[in-house]
């Protein structure tokens, strides 16, 4: 046998053989010999035919990272069919039927791709960033491709026919960008669900059940699309899904017409009012809360080049839910603590006198400024801090902040006459490369400024590097941050510029920005190049959000617990950075991290609880938890979300949540306090003991069974429900009950 040397290998299923070369001339017969003979950057060539077990190929067909599958992408793929599937163990759903799993950087190009196989997946993608482009999947019995994790796809310019559930699942924390894609005659055309936010754009979404089907707290960005002749709905948004519909200054541009019920269905709980701007939505055709905006479309947008400060359309972030979904439980992998970064010392700065700022949230950051006569107030004493900032303004901070090599010559803008007051300030800006012009020759300098611009500008201006692109998964509104922005704000993450107020976790990249928040981010600019001492403040986003760390349980008995579910945002810790384990955990929390970690389908129907209003924050969570049977309710009709779970509580509700099988009652003489439990539930509280979900600190044979149950314990419980299901690494912890 001789291995092939070529950066392309080439396999025929008629006319090829597993003991050739693998070359045109000589090529093999499997794709699975070939991908025995690859390495990164190697393309694998497909000629027309049949790929199947009945061929020699088995499934899953897994493509390693840097590696091509290639047919021909000219014709879709047609004539080159691949047809079956295996056995995958996703992470986050377990047992999967699928026909490929594509790692990062894979490509699979050209090819048509049909999983016959009892909820059969054709591509699965799973915390990777592959791209699937020209591909048809067809006659699928789920989906032809579904993405979850973190994953971030490009999937291009494909036809999803007959699918028996849906074209695309996007679920867990997907973004990516799906482009020019065709879907019809499926299920749904898209499910998109959990906390996805993935760029839908300039694709045709018709005669499905249903057009787009968001669920959970999806944020997909939708532009350019055409949804319609769908059976029942063109767009459905449930639970507390918001899709991206344009704004003002980015209309979404999509068209729904000719849907059977509804082109937009908008049935949040509680109800959304959700925006739509520039888009074709007939008004009698739309059920529930919807705002029209009026599309203002700007004239031409900044150049990128260098550093524009441009208004495009927000970009990509992946995210469906499957309809049916995955019967499995999630599986947190845990990953390596990062090292916290120490907190800062605040620096005592002179009081500037400004009159408003006094216990504003950037009151430090403003006089850190303002004492380097770097930004001024009014005359009458303010500072007028949230009011918006213009390009001509931000111009004159940047000229004042910094003064760097000039990268280009100046440019002679139309707007900007000789006697305009930032003029000078514009041009030196300009030159050394933080803000440009607009392709017609003008700068605007009367335009406000956007959040993402500010960051966009200061990154290129700086010239900073080494944003890790998982750092925008920071942002519950990542959906929103523009396709050119994305690495930069990431970047911006990373080195600690971004400041978010009032809530840290949201970015508002096209939101205009206030003269505070400039402040903030000019501020935080020195602090990054050695220029200002750090300041502390709640609203700095920490750039070491791919695994969360506390400061109070390095050295705690459940640290290893508490990671392993905080690793796959099952469980959060708190604003101050601690997760106090020992703290108790109400019933509305531990709701909460059951939807959570194991996302259960409902067994029962919903039950109104008097005292969870429809606007309580858990009661999305609660309803879900009791319909699948993890919690219930009191004698009077009651949920008392604020009242603390016992251990006992905690037991059984697993127990019963997975309907685990009485155990042997003899396996209870491991507990000194065996006497405390009551004798009617001995043979569940067995039942999780033999699957070893209890864990007892500090004295594992005391059981305790009617003391509040602690955060530690609840994460450690759950995470050994985990580990029975076979669905994370089990931990050697000497507290795990073992009988």
């Amino acid at each position: 046998m001789v291995q092939s040397t070529s950066p392309t290998l080439f396999v025929n299923p008629t006319s090829g053989s597993d003991s050739a070369a693998g070359s045109q001339v000589s090529p093999f017969k499997t794709i699975a010999r070939a991908l025995q003979q690859i390495k990164s950057g190697t393309k694998i060539q497909l000629a027309p035919g049949t790929y199947s077990t009945a061929t020699g190929e088995t499934f899953p067909i897994v493509i390693p990272s840097g590696v091509t599958i290639v047919g021909n992408e000219s014709n879709k793929g047609s004539g080159i069919q691949i047809t079956g599937g295996g056995i995958f163990a996703s992470p986050t759903f377990a047992n999967q039927l699928v026909t490929f799993k594509l790692e990062n950087n894979a490509q699979l190009r050209g090819v048509t791709v049909t999983n016959s196989e009892t909820r059969g997946t054709g591509a699965w993608i799973e915390s990777t960033a592959p791209t699937i482009a020209n591909c048809t999947f067809v006659n699928c019995k789920r989906e032809g491709v579904f993405a979850t994790g973190t994953a971030n796809p490009v999937v291009n310019d494909n036809v999803f026919f007959q699918n028996a559930a849906n074209g695309i699942s996007i679920v867990r924390d997907t973004k990516g960008e799906f482009r020019r894609n065709v879907c019809q005659n499926t299920g749904f055309g898209l499910a998109i669900g959990d906390n996805a936010a993935p760029l839908i754009a300039d694709s045709r979404i018709f005669e499905n059940r249903s057009g787009i089907v968001l669920s959970k707290a999806a944020r997909p960005v939708l532009r350019g699309n055409i949804v319609e002749r769908n059976t029942e709905s063109g767009l459905i948004s449930l639970e507390r899904s918001v899709p991206n519909l344009g704004s003002s200054q980015d209309p979404g541009g999509n068209i729904f017409r000719d849907n059977a019920e509804f082109d937009f269905e908008n049935a949040t709980s509680p109800p959304i009012t959700i925006a739509s701007a520039g888009n074709q939505i007939t008004p009698t055709k739309v059920k529930g809360p919807i705002e029209f905006l009026v599309s203002e479309v700007p004239t031409p947008t900044p150049t990128p080049t260098p550093s524009p400060i441009p208004t495009p359309a927000p970009t990509p972030t992946p995210s469906p839910i499957p309809t049916p979904t995955p019967t499995p439980i999630p599986v947190p992998t845990p990953t390596p603590t990062p090292t916290p970064t120490p907190a800062p010392v605040p620096t005592p700065v002179p009081d500037t006198g400004l009159s408003d700022i006094r216990g504003h949230w950037a009151e430090a950051f403003i006089q850190g400024l303002v004492s380097r006569s770097l930004i001024s107030g009014f005359p009458d004493g303010t500072f007028k801090p949230e009011a918006p900032l213009t390009r001509a303004q931000y111009a004159a901070i940047v000229a004042k902040a910094y003064d760097l090599p000039l990268k280009q010559a100046a440019t002679n803008f139309s707007d900007v006459p000789e006697n305009f007051w930032a003029r000078d300030f514009i041009i030196k800006s300009n030159r050394m490369g933080f803000i440009a012009g607009f392709p017609d020759g003008t700068f605007r300098p009367g335009q406000n400024l956007t959040r993402v611009q500010a960051l966009v500008s200061l990154v290129n201006g700086l010239g900073l590097t080494g944003g890790t692109p998982s750092a925008v998964g920071a942002y519950s509104d990542r959906a929103e941050i523009p396709s050119y922005a994305t690495d930069l704000v990431a970047t911006a993450t990373q080195k600690r510029l971004v400041v978010n107020h009032p809530n840290v976790a949201q970015l508002r990249p096209v939101m205009d920005i206030t003269r505070a928040e400039v402040a903030a981010l000019v501020y935080q600019s020195l602090v990054a190049t050695n220029r200002a001492p750090a300041i502390a403040s709640a609203f700095i986003v920490d750039p070491d959000t791919s695994v969360a760390t506390f400061s109070d349980i390095q050295q705690h008995w459940s640290k290893d617990f508490v990671l392993g579910l905080a690793s796959q945002n099952f469980i959060k810790g708190f604003a101050d950075g601690k997760f106090q384990p020992d703290a108790p955990m109400t019933r509305a929390q531990y709701a909460a991290i059951i939807a959570k970690a194991f996302n259960p389908a409902p067994k029962r129907n919903a039950f109104k609880f008097s005292d969870v209003a429809a606007d309580f924050w858990a009661k999305p969570m609660i309803d879900q938890a009791y319909r699948a049977g993890f919690i219930s309710g009191f004698p009077d009709g009651t949920f008392k979300p604020n009242q603390n779970v016992t251990r006992l509580q905690l037991v059984l509700s697993l127990a019963s949540g997975f309907n685990l099988p009485p155990g042997d009652v003899s396996a209870l003489n491991l507990y000194d306090d065996r006497s405390a439990i009551p004798q009617n539930v001995l043979d569940r509280v067995a039942a999780a003991t033999q699957d070893r979900i209890i864990v007892n600190y500090p004295n594992v044979r005391q059981f305790n069974p009617n003391r509040d149950a602690t955060r530690a314990e609840v994460s450690a419980m759950v995470y050994q429900t985990l580990v029975r299901d076979g669905r994370v690494a089990s931990l050697n912890s000497q507290y795990i009950v073992n009988a």
